[in-house]
């Protein structure tokens, strides 16, 4: 029994329950739209009739409205008369053929495709079930027909390394720019007293020259060198005959104990301070956490500043000179119980490296506690830092009369507010001893809460220390820096030890994009590294090795002047690694 316009109808047959109640969905469709555009159903009443909500239904109509295919498909013309077989496909019947001969289906597509015949293997197999055929029994390789291999790929190896005369393209002539600034550092040298890894095909040097490599262009894992492992300028660059493949290069870090990356950072220091980068007297220091890319990492939880929200990864403590604005230190061995004390370990490594303590150290409030800033003044270091804000301590603020704060001027900020109200004091802090220690209160920044600072430079005035501060802001630009660039998070593992190396890595190649810059016109000093290499390094170009010289002609491109005019391209630059050759950098 059905319901049509509120009236009961029986079905009474099986003949007139097709009609009423089809099964097939193609009949029911039929009927639905009969009933609504026929016999006047309405459309709730229709579609409650056949089963289909009244959305579904409207969908429908429209689509018998609109789209001829869907009324066409109801009924098909019923063509009379001889019913001829298909043509035989020419192709089935050569498949067909080549399979009688025991061809495999990558042998059959080898066949077609010489003659003409462009199919998949997917293809070929599905026509091989339709004409009945088997898959083939594994064979030994002295029952399969003869055909042509595929030579392998040439392998990194140092003793194959080609210096006869020849020319090629390569995609990273720019790169050799960085060969003068690097005349004077020896990476034979830093690759033995680091004690990093190498064997006789690729020795310690090569491989120290092909990571570098990688975070000197920008690559952000170590798997996409493959679409450069066969570019002969890159491998040139990095002294071998070919660059190693991305299995070696994700393993190379492994291979390096933690004392070694130590060596490494050390000996690194010392070289590019030889090779013209000074040191400044001002420190800024910052946390950094690496995300980890799966929570079944056995590692701590840390917050991420960029997700807003704590996840498991490796906490960096970094250091960034903040003169030459380039990473100097880092250290990702970091735990939660050690992460204060990470400043008084890299407060001993610069007194090692230098032979004195750091003058001035700039951070934020969550690195250290208070009696290590005891610790700090002990050495006679200055430092300048945030502190926290705490209810009963911005009570006490906001309770100070107006004529307590006084304007003061910030005249080396761009910035939008320069004028804030300070309020200079000295206090004491629990943990910091018995000693006085100096406390500016700050309104007008813009912030909707006040910012403390507290120091214990006694003697610079508040203006000073409210920029020395809001500079600190660079190291945060330079961690920023070597995420989009250098992609220190974009990293194939989570042990510690291979982030620890690669940051080591992104540590050298930001010292070398920051003694290009310096080479450069001054609207170039402070660039990116991205920026560095977009405008001006990443150029492709022609390699001529000649008998006691290589010439890199780099493609013609709008920033080629500045080039010209940074003397690196004035003299040959002697390369020991590549037998003693001269560079010489030419622009087209």
């Amino acid at each position: 029994m059905i319901i049509s316009n509120g009236k009961q109808i029986t079905v009474h047959s099986s003949e007139a329950r097709f009609f009423l109640v089809p099964v097939n969905s193609l009949h029911r469709q039929y009927e639905a739209l009969r009933a609504y555009f026929v016999e006047g159903l309405p459309s709730a009443e229709a579609a409650r009739r056949f089963g289909y909500t009244p959305g579904a239904f409207r969908v429908l109509c429209h689509q018998f409205r609109h789209e001829h295919s869907l009324q066409e498909r109801f009924f098909r013309e019923v063509r009379h008369g001889p019913q001829a077989a298909p043509a035989r496909d020419p192709v089935r019947d050569l498949v067909v053929a080549l399979r009688k001969k025991n061809l495999s289906v990558y042998d059959i597509q080898r066949e077609l495709k010489a003659q003409g015949h462009e199919i998949s293997i997917n293809s070929l197999s599905v026509l091989l079930r339709e004409e009945g055929f088997a898959r083939l029994p594994r064979r030994r390789d002295e029952e399969r027909p003869p055909s042509i291999k595929p030579e392998p790929a040439e392998v990194a190896d140092v003793r194959n390394l080609d210096l006869a005369p020849r020319s090629f393209r390569t995609r990273v002539a720019g790169l050799f720019l960085l060969v003068p600034l690097m005349k004077g550092l020896d990476l034979g040298q830093v690759a033995q007293q680091a004690g990093l890894p190498g064997s006789k095909m690729i020795p310690p040097e090569q491989a120290l020259r092909s990571l570098l490599a990688l975070k000197l262009i920008g690559k952000e894992r170590k798997s996409h060198v493959m679409n450069l492992v066969f570019d002969q300028g890159l491998a040139l660059f990095a002294g071998l005959n070919v660059m190693p493949k991305r299995s070696y290069l994700a393993a190379y870090s492994s291979r390096i104990g933690e004392r070694g990356i130590r060596r490494f950072m050390e000996t690194w220091f010392q070289q590019v301070q030889r090779i013209g980068l000074s040191r400044s007297a001002s420190l800024d220091l910052d946390y950094h956490s690496v995300p980890a890319n799966s929570e079944k990492e056995p590692l701590q939880k840390h917050y991420v500043s960029r997700r807003s929200r704590s996840q498991k990864g490796v906490l960096v403590f970094l250091a960034r000179d903040a003169e030459q604005r380039v990473m100097c230190y880092s250290n990702a061995h970091v735990t939660k119980s050690g992460q204060a004390d990470e400043i008084l370990r890299f407060v001993q490594f610069w007194e090692q490296q230098t032979g004195q303590a750091p003058q001035e150290l700039v951070f934020d409030s969550q690195l250290t506690t208070y009696a290590n800033l005891h610790r700090l003044d002990a050495q006679g270091i200055r430092f300048l830092t945030l502190r926290r804000r705490t209810r009963k301590l911005l009570a006490e603020i906001y309770a100070r009369p107006s004529s307590a704060w006084r304007r003061v001027t910030l005249r080396s900020l761009t910035r939008t507010y320069r004028t804030p109200r300070v309020f200079d004091e000295r206090i004491c802090l629990r943990d910091y001893g018995d000693k006085l220690i100096r406390q500016l209160s700050i309104l007008d920044l813009g912030h909707e809460e006040p910012t403390i600072l507290i120091t214990n430079d006694m003697r610079a005035t508040p203006a000073t220390l409210i920029t020395r501060y809001a500079q600190r802001m660079l190291i945060e630009n330079g961690i920023a820096e070597a995420i989009h660039f250098f992609h220190i998070d974009a990293l194939s593992s989570m042990v510690g030890l291979k982030v620890d190396f690669d940051l080591q890595l992104t540590l050298a190649a930001s010292s070398l994009y920051r003694l290009f810059a310096q080479r450069l016109p001054e609207n170039y000093h402070h660039a990116t590294a991205k920026v560095l290499f977009d405008s001006l390094l990443d150029v492709a170009g022609k390699v001529q090795i000649e008998n006691s010289q290589i010439v890199v002609t780099l493609d013609k491109r709008a920033h080629n002047p500045y080039l010209v005019d940074s003397v690196l391209a004035d003299q040959p630059t002697p390369m020991p690694w590549l037998e003693g050759k001269d560079l010489v950098i030419e622009f087209a």
